[in-house]
Formats: C-alpha cells, structure tokens, sequence
C-alpha cells in the first residue's frame, strides 16, 4: 500500500511551494520527493518542497525550515517561504506566538507575524538580516557580461546568505528572462550557481522586478530576491533605504535598516488547497 502524505499549498506572492510537517511524516529523499511533486500535470506543480520542524536547538529558534527547489536543489532560504510558514504554523494552531524565531541554512530570522480582526496572519514582516557584496564562495568577483541583454546598465552581487545578482535595465518587459537568467545562473562567476532579478526603477520608490530562481527557473516572486534588489538599488544610489519591490506574483515592502543594517521584508502569505500524495514509488520501499 502507498504511503501518503499530507501537504498544504501555499504562496507568497505567487511564489508557491509544498508545505509538510515533519512532526508528523518521515521523507527519506526529499530531493525526490520536490522533483516528483514540483512538476505541472504529472506531481502537485509548484516551485518546490519546504519541509517544517522543530528547531533542533528550541534555546536559539522555535522552528525549522528546509526547501528543495524544483530541480531538487537544496536552497539555504526563501523569504516567501519564511513568511508562509509564520501563517502556517500560528493558524494551525501550532504555536500561539506572533514573533517566531526560525531556524534556516542562512541562518535564525525573526518572523514578526501582523493578524487581522478574525485573528488570521494578514501579513508577516521578516527580518532577513544584512546584505553582503563580497562573499567570495558565491561570487568570484569577475563580472559576467551583460552585452548581450538589451539595455543592461549595471550588475550588483548581493548575498542575502543565498547569491543573487541584480541588473538594471531600461525596459524590464523586453527581457528575455529565460534566455539570459538560465545564462547567468551558470556563469562561471558564480561557483554556486545563482539567482538572477532584471530590475527597472519605475517611481523614485518603486522597482518592477522579474525573477530567474537558481534551481526553480521564472517564478512569480522571490523574497531574498527582493530584499537583493533593495540593497543593490540602495548601494547604487537609486533608491534610499526602503522601496516597493512589484514583482509578476504581487508586491513586498523592503526597508533596508540603518540601525542594525538589518533587511526587513513585508509581505502577504495565502493558502491554496490541502491534499495527500503518495511517497514516489522509489520512496515507499525505504
């Protein structure tokens, strides 16, 4: 007989992946299991696999986060994601607190959770802390060549501990983001591989961004990947600390802290449906 697991659908933004709780189910391969279940038509369709648990030090954090990307690709963060588990596990009644501290591979962030009437998570602030320039692991410090993208004025690497890289152009709708965001993701300036946002300042507070996703391709939006175009339009000079980044999937708020120099992103979380899939039949046997 399969065995079945019990997933919830989630999405910040249009950026929507599989949400399961490992309290309750054990997955052997979860790179499977996000391959299998992230394809259109055959699996679930999603953008990939976020698995939930308690923090392994409950002294340092409250929760745990792990997401495998489309592709099978273990990702250190996703700042949609974060935020969707802040309304998963306070309107699942797995917690009653409203500031949630949660354990990823890029480190603890804080999730500061805003409810509405009915005592629903309307929206959740997270703190994604400092952007980086330089991390030499991510990024080479050799810059890819961008000649080849019409209108492309400048590129910034920005570590929100997993790598982006930020490029502005004049004309965001004339980019051919899957021609040159699959290029770039595997540049050889990038050892890791990388996520790549297509930027245009459309207000003076304002940037439209579009988004390649290491490991998952086009998606609708990207947490990190907003909080990396703040702080690459910031450090250029284009916008001052705050900005509204509007994304295919909706708009995040990003403020870029002077105090702590901290990043804090505001953005909604939404439910879509809940269901059981079968393990992959590689799976069932382990």
């Amino acid at each position: 007989m399969a065995d079945y697991i019990h997933f919830t659908k989630m999405h910040g933004a249009g950026n929507d992946y599989i949400y399961v709780d490992l309290q309750k189910y054990v997955i052997p391969n979860p790179e499977l299991a996000a391959k299998r279940w992230s394809t259109p038509h055959f699996g679930i369709g999603s953008d990939g696999l976020v698995l939930i648990n308690r923090a392994q030090n409950e002294a340092e954090a409250d929760f745990s986060m792990r997401i495998f990307n489309a592709d099978g690709s273990e990702a250190m963060m996703c700042g949609n994601a974060s935020r969707c588990i802040g309304k998963y596990l306070y309107e699942k009644g797995l917690t009653d607190k409203t500031t949630i501290r949660l354990e990823t591979l890029s480190g603890i962030k804080v999730l500061h959770l805003t409810l509405n009437t009915q005592h629903q998570v309307e929206k959740v602030t997270v703190d994604m802390l400092a952007p980086s320039f330089e991390v030499a692991e991510q990024f080479t410090g050799i810059a890819p060549s961008l000649t080849a993208i019409p209108g492309a004025k400048e590129g910034v690497f920005v570590s929100m501990g997993n790598p982006h890289y930020v490029i502005f152009v004049d004309d965001i709708e004339s980019i051919d983001v899957a021609l040159h965001g699959k290029r770039l993701e595997h540049d050889a300036a990038f050892p890791l591989r990388c996520n790549i946002e297509f930027v245009q300042l459309t207000a003076s507070s304002t940037l439209r961004t579009r988004v390649w996703e290491r490991g998952s391709g086009i998606t609708m939006a990207c947490g990190t990947g907003a909080c990396a175009t703040v702080a690459a339009a910031s450090h250029t000079k284009r916008v001052d600390h705050a900005a509204d980044v509007v994304m295919d999937g909706g708009t995040l708020h990003i403020d870029w802290h002077r105090d702590d120099h901290h990043i804090y992103m505001t953005g909604p979380a939404a439910f879509v449906f809940e269901g059981e899939i079968a393990l992959p039949q590689e799976l069932q046997m382990i």
